[in-house]
């Protein structure tokens, strides 16, 4: 009579998941289904007893229009958890709607993506908002090795590897080989500081107050890390006049747009440009003929890739699902836990 491990016997009968549980979105992956959940990182609850109302797209709808017994917040701040109470309401909100709102006969497995500049106390935290919100056993891995597994990168061979996988709210910079990360830079500069830069241009420049939602759409429509010489775009934005205090509408170009998102790109290029002086001259020699995987939210941002090409003088490419690649990669490693065990971390 054949006897099964525990933890095998209990893999058949739940939905393990891999989780990119990121400042902008949250999406998870199930094992035997793909990724079944994409959603913003946003959770509204009620503010005299925490009763979650609705997390997800419909939770950032309510951002900035709610009254004062709901409350609609992001509690991911810079790829870490801001508020623990928040992040394990949202995750449990999420799991459910994976699970259709049944309870599952044995709680999952999670492999969490997480920054690779966390601190143990971050990590824990989120360790325990996993075990709180139902998980079982809960892995952690850096978000630049789920990324790049995730972009189809040969990371198990001797090889140099690099990948930019830039999220809402870091920049992870990392150069692998081997199933592990040879060097990694992080910097907290990522999507959401980008729109937080429109914000403020906007404020300074014309006197309007916009909120956060309407600086992604700006970013989105005619944000450029390069100009071209021969396009020119404009976009209509209204807002509140700080002068008179009533709505006003003005209009945005692209040229504009890249004077105020030029501090934050720098951050990255400058990011980008520390790992390559750090990479070992035999990897380095590699990434001349390999160049540079982009992966991430902020990696569409129009002309980026171009822009580290000019900066760095290697062919840089975006991945195919940028969006997709951490969470794809991390639910690799969920199936083949034995042959990527050395690149979760410990």
């Amino acid at each position: 009579m054949k006897f099964w491990p525990a933890t095998k016997l209990f893999s058949l009968f739940s939905n393990d998941m891999a989780i990119d549980l990121g400042t902008a979105n949250t999406v998870i992956y199930v094992k035997n289904r793909g990724v079944v959940l994409n959603q913003p990182s946003v959770v509204a609850v009620k503010s005299t007893t925490n009763e979650v109302l609705a997390a997800g797209d419909k939770a950032k709808s309510m951002l900035g229009k709610t009254p004062e017994s709901i409350v609609a917040s992001r509690p991911m701040k810079d790829g870490v958890i801001a508020n623990f109470e928040l992040t394990e309401s949202m995750l449990r909100y999420f799991i459910s709607e994976v699970h259709n709102n049944r309870r599952t006969l044995v709680r999952p497995r999670m492999i969490i993506g997480v920054p690779s500049g966390i601190t143990q106390v971050e990590k824990r935290a989120v360790e325990d908002s996993a075990k709180q919100a139902g998980a079982r056993e809960v892995y952690t891995i850096m978000e630049p090795m789920a990324a790049a597994i995730g972009a189809g990168l040969p990371v198990n061979e001797p090889t140099g590897n690099m990948i930019v996988d830039i999220g809402g709210g870091t920049t992870e910079v990392a150069i692998i080989s081997l199933k592990d990360v040879v060097y990694c830079k992080s910097a907290r500069v990522g999507g959401d500081e980008m729109d937080h830069a429109i914000v403020q241009y906007v404020k300074k420049k014309y006197n309007l107050l916009i909120g956060e939602k309407t600086a992604e759409d700006i970013k989105i429509k005619i944000g450029t890390a390069l100009l071209d010489a021969d396009v020119r775009k404009q976009v209509s934005v209204k807002g509140r006049d700080l002068v008179t205090g009533v709505p006003k509408t003005i209009t945005l170009s692209d040229t504009e747009t890249f004077e105020a998102l030029t501090e934050p790109i720098s951050v990255i290029i400058d990011a980008v440009r520390s790992a390559l002086e750090n990479a070992p001259p035999e990897l380095s020699s590699d990434l001349v003929d390999r160049g540079i995987m982009m992966s991430g939210g902020g990696s569409q941002l129009k002309n980026l890739d171009v822009l580290i090409s000019n900066e760095t003088g290697l062919p840089v490419k975006v991945a195919d699902n940028p969006l997709l690649c951490v969470v794809l990669g991390a639910g690799k490693v969920l199936d083949e836990i034995d042959n990527f065990r050395e690149a979760l971390m410990r």
